[in-house]
């Protein structure tokens, strides 16, 4: 077997190559809406819209399954415990750290990535 067909066999592979897709559709997000909000609800909209692109990448790239309401309806929450840790530490980055608003999320997204996998593995495989 071949180091490219190893590495696309690999789930976490696959959910780093579909993160990285997914991070910078987000981001470009981010940065449209910051455009017109503050970076925190930026952040929030940008993070939904983050979700929805994710569930599908996740479904039919990294995990291989099929669409389901069960899974689409608990997929979310997986969000919602990232999203709260996010927002804090986006918090903390901006505030105390003096990052900048329009890398901060950049940075957020390396801290919540082994948690988000996790997470998602639980909610839409078998392992």
């Amino acid at each position: 077997m071949n180091v490219v067909q190893r590495l696309t066999d690999n789930r976490f592979f696959r959910f780093l190559v579909t993160g990285a897709l997914n991070t910078t559709v987000t981001f470009g997000i981010y940065f449209l809406f910051r455009q017109i909000f503050d970076y925190q609800m930026s952040y929030f909209l940008s993070f939904l819209c983050g979700v929805f692109f994710s569930y599908f990448l996740n479904v039919y790239f990294v995990f291989n399954t099929h669409v389901s309401i069960k899974t689409f309806i608990r997929f979310p929450f997986v969000y919602i415990a990232q999203y709260i840790f996010g927002a804090l530490l986006l918090e903390l980055l901006v505030q105390v750290l003096g990052v900048s608003v329009t890398f901060a999320p950049l940075f957020v997204i390396v801290f919540t990535l082994p948690l988000t996998f996790l997470l998602s593995r639980f909610v839409l495989s078998k392992f």
